[in-house]
């Protein structure tokens, strides 16, 4: 490989490049979804140099503070909350934000408002932070209509009314994975650039994949249907080849491996999590979005996880995504 010629690579598709490439595709377009993506890209930015930083700046460990799921707020959780809001609010686009970190929605000011509202969880993933596995920033978009006053009900739609969903890896390297509703790319960042890069070109997910990826310490504690389609990936009853498990416990990694090697990532509802544990409008309902942008499918034990209505902004409910044939095949154990 020709390093020097490649250090003055100065075509080379960028995030931005190709998000103004795909508004071109819309004369009628403002420009406001391209500076709002622009945002959260610097955001993404911001989070990924925070973490890779984040024991020699002490970010590490515990801030003192439980969010609203109960959960025990690392000092990472809170700047990364702090970073997101800031950077959203600052592009002038938004008129509502729901972070997994705050109790309630954020309204911004009238003087400051756009059209988009955000859903975000700004580090997903976190209790993985101090043994270093990689952790993720997920968010969908929705766009409010004109003429009203911005309300919680502009949010509390179902997924599939979604104009745009990703997240943002921070792992062995930092890759930034958006649908805007015509299929799945994926970015990497190019450390010296600071930028980028389109490195993943059209993604699209096996039919049908040899990984299954659930947390089997809850056995115990699922249903039937779970329980059956567990054991059928560990002894297949057709003689094939036993399915192989993979879970590391931090979502975005999780799916990002299902999405790119196919299978099927599994977080049932169980006896001690009726409703599931994953919350629906930034968790589920992004990544059911891209699983059905690269061809797969998501599915919550009763339906498709993008006609799911939601009633309250951290509800949680099961999920099931992954490769089409594969989710095909829990849904008939629970259908």
């Amino acid at each position: 490989m020709d390093h020097s010629a490649d250090a003055h690579r100065t075509d080379l598709m960028t995030i931005t490049r190709f998000v103004l490439n795909e508004q071109s595709k819309y004369p009628e377009s403002l420009g406001d979804f391209s500076i709002l993506l622009n945002h959260i890209v610097l955001g993404c930015k911001f989070v990924c140099s925070a973490v890779n930083k984040a024991g020699l700046a002490k970010l590490i460990g515990l801030a003192g503070e439980t969010n609203v799921q109960g959960e025990e707020q690392k000092k990472l959780d809170v700047l990364s909350n702090e970073v997101f809001i800031k950077a959203l609010v600052s592009s002038g686009r938004t008129c509502i934000l729901v972070s997994e970190e705050d109790d309630e929605a954020t309204f911004v000011e009238p003087s400051r408002r756009g059209r988009y509202c955000v859903v975000f969880d700004p580090l997903d993933g976190s209790s993985n932070i101090d043994c270093g596995v990689s952790i993720g920033t997920i968010f969908g978009i929705y766009m409010v209509k004109d003429g009203h006053e911005p309300t919680l009900n502009d949010v509390l739609q179902p997924g599939k009314n979604m104009l745009a969903a990703g997240y943002c890896m921070y792992g062995s390297s930092c890759m930034l994975v958006l649908s805007t509703g015509s299929g799945v790319n994926g970015f990497t960042l190019d450390p010296f650039l600071r930028e980028f890069i389109l490195t993943h070109p059209e993604i699209k997910i096996p039919k049908k994949g040899k990984i299954y990826s659930v947390n089997e310490g809850n056995a115990i504690n699922w249903d039937g249907p779970t329980a059956k389609y567990v054991e059928k990936c560990k002894f297949p009853e057709d003689g094939s080849s036993a399915k192989s498990l993979r879970y590391v416990g931090s979502m975005v990694a999780d799916v990002h491996r299902t999405l790119l090697y196919g299978g099927i990532f599994l977080y049932p509802a169980d006896k001690k999590s009726p409703n599931g544990k994953l919350r629906v409008l930034y968790e589920v309902f992004p990544m059911s979005f891209l699983m059905e942008q690269a061809g797969g499918q998501a599915f919550t034990g009763k339906q498709r996880a993008l006609d799911l209505v939601p009633t309250k902004i951290h509800e949680r409910s099961p999920i099931f995504l992954g490769s089409y044939d594969d989710v095909e095949e829990i849904k008939a154990l629970y259908i």
